[in-house]
């Protein structure tokens, strides 16, 4: 019987000191630091594009809307104004008729007034579907405040009506935009936040303020460097969440009366000029605030004509 011999094997462990040990966990440590931190980032990067994606989908959602918009504006425009002109002429014509008969001729006149709203409110729907054709010019942003408060000179004239104070009027920016288009929308903010006010405050007391400012924060993703900011705030009785998500849709309106098409027009004017139109509750005197950002005119034409959109 043979009998088996086994070699010992010797296994060295090589010895860890404490030092080694601590220098191994400290890089462990900071490794899994530097994991976390960048895990929190890509959280918070999945976060933003996440909120991108939603407000893209919303622009798309209402572009939809406004093309569909579009195609029954051209039906309003073929089928409504013709037979809108037709009696607009007739009503002028009884009101030369009617001289010396007051209560007749007044009613013929009431008759071309609904005619004229009828028409305003087709040139809205117009105004609000087409696409916009914007001719850009250097554009002094002191003379688009005075022009807008000049047409709301009508809501501002009793005693008892809503304050207009212009905080500055940035007197030397110079914005690049078509003027007349620049000088509606910002009407429109302007007489929305009045009306407000004076919703709030019937008895008086109402208050509306307009300040412009620069700020290199509202400048888009294309590049087009500088906005100058236009901010509208008043003292009515402000807005909810949804109403703001809602407020530049459509035909949508709070209100009793009106067609609900004064601010989609403002959004798509903002639009046109590549700039930016937001909305939110609060400001100065905790009603709504009212932003409106247009890139601002470059020194250097030579520099940047396409950014600045001028031909």
């Amino acid at each position: 019987m043979s009998t088996a011999t086994h070699a010992e094997i010797d296994v060295k462990v090589p010895s860890v000191n404490a030092g080694d040990l601590a220098d191994l966990m400290e890089s462990f440590n900071q490794v899994t630091s530097r994991l976390e931190q960048t895990h929190c980032k890509l959280r918070e990067e999945v976060v933003r594009l996440k909120g991108e994606l939603h407000d893209a989908n919303r622009e798309l959602e209402r572009s939809r809307r406004l093309a569909a918009l579009g195609e029954m504006a051209a039906g309003i425009a073929h089928e409504v104004r013709n037979p809108l002109g037709s009696i607009g002429l007739y009503a002028g014509m009884l009101v030369s008729d009617l001289v010396g008969q007051s209560e007749q001729q007044a009613l013929a006149e009431r008759i071309g007034s609904a005619v004229r709203g009828l028409d305003a409110i087709v040139n809205d729907v117009l105004v609000c579907s087409r696409e916009l054709r914007v001719h850009v010019e250097d554009v002094p942003v002191a003379m688009v405040l005075d022009e807008a408060i000049a047409r709301c000179a009508d809501l501002c004239a009793g005693d008892e009506s809503p304050s207009i104070t212009v905080t500055d009027a940035g007197e030397s920016l110079i914005v690049a935009a078509d003027s007349s288009l620049l000088v509606q929308a910002l009407t429109n903010v302007v007489r929305n936040a009045v009306e407000a006010a004076g919703e709030q405050a019937p008895e008086g007391g109402g208050r509306v303020a307009l300040d412009v400012r620069t700020s290199a924060e509202f400048a888009d993703d294309s590049g087009l460097g500088p906005m100058v900011l236009i901010r509208v705030e008043d003292s009515g009785p402000g807005v909810t969440e949804e109403v703001t998500e809602r407020m530049f849709n459509p035909f949508f309106t709070t209100r009793a009366t009106g067609t609900g098409l004064g601010l989609p027009i403002v959004h798509r004017i903002v639009e046109a000029h590549r700039g930016r139109v937001s909305v939110s509750p609060g400001g100065q005197f905790g009603g709504t605030r009212f932003d409106i950002a247009i890139p601002q005119a470059c020194v250097d034409r030579a520099g940047c004509p396409e950014a600045c959109g001028v031909e």
